[in-house]
């Protein structure tokens, strides 16, 4: 029976998160007017559903972020801020229940092991091509506003950075008191180093608005070339965020390869301390196909918590390595997750999951695997702890994404700017001290 073997697999979520409309800017710095007095359109970035009363997060609420569940969104307790949603639907199609006799239900019918076998067959189906799909068209956001979740590695070409070749230092109080800056500049060191750089920034009159953002280049003699941005902010309320850009274009010291490195960190937090994220991003590619994806990330809101961790690795010759870790906890001590992994090769492999539950001392727990042989005949086997238990081996057509969607010759496609970077001129006779080669276990 033939090996069905599928390309594209990528970076991304079906996770929207809402963001503030764009702000209005000075025509004259070009500074962004809400920052030194001007209004506000649309719902302040952080406005986190503030009422008198406190919001309690749905156990809901966490399963849709992680497991990426199909939801509605409340009118008024939702995160504007891209920190998350407040759900008002109830959550027992997670594995968590809301009581004890319902949670002894799960471990002693028949239905609770359909409902865990339902879901676990959800997140296998719901790994989709998009759901990592590197995205092309990724926005970064206005310099007032907090970076959006879930939106992976922003191109250059959308971040827009500009670097001047002169060095410049330019600030100035507006008729409202606030006051912005704008500094250029250039740092020269050994082998061939030069760093051009651009930092801007203001504030409002009375300090309780505050944004900065950097952009450099960098690059010397042994063909390292670099492209950066920085920015982070806070507003009246306290709310504060940062965020980080990179794109990286250097030879591997250990196959002498090119190789191009982005990477990007994100994060965000309420000024109450109620509710806060943080992701890292980061994609690496060389010359000869191999590939490397992955991201980390972390999120809070009141007392409930999540974190997510997936990776991806192509070695450029068939083989792939695959995996996701997601979990999350509430104030009682009650945790839930899923995980699974896939290594493939010349059409035969693994794939392997587990789903689990914990709370109160008590817990459960279900865990599958299959193993392909690359003959149409698969191995398929499980068990969990309300009893269930399956050994099998079935005819069945192996499909899994031998080739990232995006590799190298996409990324070099768009990373022009970075490589258009022109180092220092090196005089005659002076040769770049090139890095000394890692050894393999290094």
């Amino acid at each position: 029976m033939a090996v069905s073997v599928t390309v594209g697999f990528g970076i991304g979520s079906s996770n929207k998160f809402p963001s503030r409309s764009s702000c209005t800017t000075s025509p004259v710095t070009g500074i962004p007017a809400s920052l030194f007095g001007g209004s506000l359109k649309g719902k302040d970035a952080f406005s986190l559903g503030r009422k008198k009363k406190s919001l309690r997060l749905p156990r809901q609420t966490i399963s849709s972020v992680l497991f990426n569940e199909k939801h509605t969104r409340s009118n008024e307790d939702a995160v504007t801020c891209g920190i998350h949603q407040v759900l008002e639907e109830p959550w027992e199609r997670m594995v968590g229940f809301n009581s004890k006799d319902q949670r002894q239900k799960l471990v002693s019918t028949p239905q609770a092991v359909l409902q865990a076998q339902a879901f676990s067959s959800a997140r296998l189906k719901n790994t989709s091509n998009d759901q990592r799909r590197t995205k092309v068209n990724c926005v970064s956001q206005p310099r007032d506003t907090p970076p959006a979740r879930d939106t992976g590695i922003a191109s250059e070409k959308d971040w827009g950075i500009k670097i001047s070749s002169e060095v410049s230092n330019d600030s100035g109080t507006n008729e409202d008191g606030s006051t912005w800056f704008r500094e250029c500049g250039e740092d020269l060191g050994e082998n061939g180093y030069r760093c051009r750089y651009t930092v801007m920034g203001g504030r409002s009159s009375d300090g309780s608005t505050e944004w900065k953002e950097t952009w450099w280049e960098k690059c010397d003699w042994t063909g390292y070339k670099e492209l950066g941005a920085e920015k982070s902010g806070k507003n009246a309320g306290g709310d504060a965020w940062w965020e980080t850009w990179q794109e990286i274009l250097r030879q591997d010291e250990l196959s002498n390869l090119a190789r191009i490195e982005r990477t990007a960190q994100k994060q965000a937090k309420q000024g109450n301390g109620e509710a806060g994220w943080y992701e890292k991003w980061w994609e690496k590619y060389n010359a000869k196909g191999w590939t490397e994806k992955g991201a980390h990330k972390y999120g809070r809101l009141n007392e409930q918590s999540w974190w997510e961790k997936w990776g991806e690795q192509y070695d450029g010759r068939g083989a792939v390595l695959k995996w996701t870790d997601k979990w999350a906890e509430n104030a009682t001590g009650e945790k839930w997750g899923d995980k699974w992994e896939e290594k493939f090769q010349n059409g035969a492999g693994t794939r392997q999951g587990e789903t689990w539950h914990s709370a109160n001392a008590e817990s459960w727990s279900r865990t599958w695997g299959e193993e392909h042989f690359g003959d149409g005949k698969v191995h398929k086997y499980g068990k969990s702890t309300s009893g269930e238990n399956w050994d099998s081996v079935v005819t069945e057509t192996t499909v899994y994404n031998a080739e990232p969607h995006y590799g190298w010759v996409d990324a070099i496609g768009q990373s022009t700017q970075l490589l258009s970077i022109e180092p220092r001129p090196r005089p005659p006779g002076v040769y770049p001290d090139l890095p000394k080669p890692k050894q393999p276990d290094q």
